[in-house]
């Protein structure tokens, strides 16, 4: 899995192996975000269920100014973290 867009464009994201969690495939992303990218700068972005944190991270590398990323699941909040510190976002985001 990887960034589609912005300022880490390319960037690999980690994800979990494991049959509760999938990752949401490129081809939706783009979509999702071809519908919202005039409101993405600038926002405060909310990642619900957010297993590896590929969206929230999306929108941050296209200027999305705060996330919080959401998941009950302790091996996906520790993969939200790792890809945070990947992609230097740490100090736009809050983790639940």
């Amino acid at each position: 899995m990887r960034v589609i867009a912005g300022k880490v464009r390319g960037l690999t994201l980690k994800t979990i192996d494991s049959d509760t969690t999938r990752p949401t495939r490129d081809m939706v992303r783009e979509a999702l975000f071809s519908i919202i990218s005039n409101h993405i700068p600038e926002s405060h972005f909310l990642d619900l269920f957010a297993g590896s944190g590929a969206i929230g991270i999306e929108a941050l590398s296209r200027g999305a100014t705060y996330a919080m990323f959401v998941d009950k699941n302790p091996q996906c909040t520790r993969v939200i973290k790792e890809n945070i510190e990947k992609a230097n976002f740490s100090e736009f985001v809050r983790s639940v």
